[in-house]
């Protein structure tokens, strides 16, 4: 290595809709922060989807419960995944996978994208403790007062009981 070798940060994008933030996606960023100099969160925009949280408490949320983690920024996006990371210089992609159909999807995601831009993606097994994890799951067993305090981080836990569990005595 020369003396004169010149610093290339290693920047990456970790997308998704994250309505909301479980555990699994923290696993996944947390393991992204470690290795990469610069992690964006991507927070999908999609107008025609409605969540049950807004955009604005999702990103809300990620930015809570990833302020430990270093470089880490929240950014809202919409449209093309591609298009975001060309105007921000961001050249890899990281995903958690879950399963074999998390897989069939993600490849193809990745090969389009790679395709479009040359853009990378890295895939990273999801830790098998949170493998079956899904924010739909999370909001369905929650709505139906299922307890999944240890699944989502607490502030999020707390947000779900709010938004989705009828008051006591109600």
């Amino acid at each position: 290595m020369t003396s004169g070798a010149s610093t290339t940060v290693r920047r990456c994008i970790c997308p998704g809709s994250f309505d909301p933030v479980t555990n699994g996606h923290l696993d996944v960023i947390g393991r992204a922060a470690r290795l990469y100099d610069e992690v964006t969160v991507g927070v999908l925009v999609n107008a025609t989807k409605r969540g049950l949280f807004d955009l604005d408490e999702r990103m809300e949320m990620l930015r809570e419960v990833t302020a430990g983690l270093g470089r880490v920024e929240v950014v809202a996006f919409k449209g093309l995944l591609v298009d975001f990371c060309r105007d921000r210089d961001i050249p890899v992609v990281v995903k958690g996978l879950r399963a074999v159909t998390d897989f069939d999807y993600e490849l193809q995601m990745a090969q389009m994208n790679h395709r479009l831009s040359g853009l990378e993606t890295v895939f990273v097994a999801t830790n098998p403790e949170y493998s079956y994890l899904s924010s739909s799951l999370i909001k369905e067993v929650s709505a139906y007062g299922g307890d999944v305090s240890g699944l989502v981080p607490q502030t999020v836990h707390a947000r779900l009981l709010e938004r989705l569990q009828p008051p006591a005595g109600a």
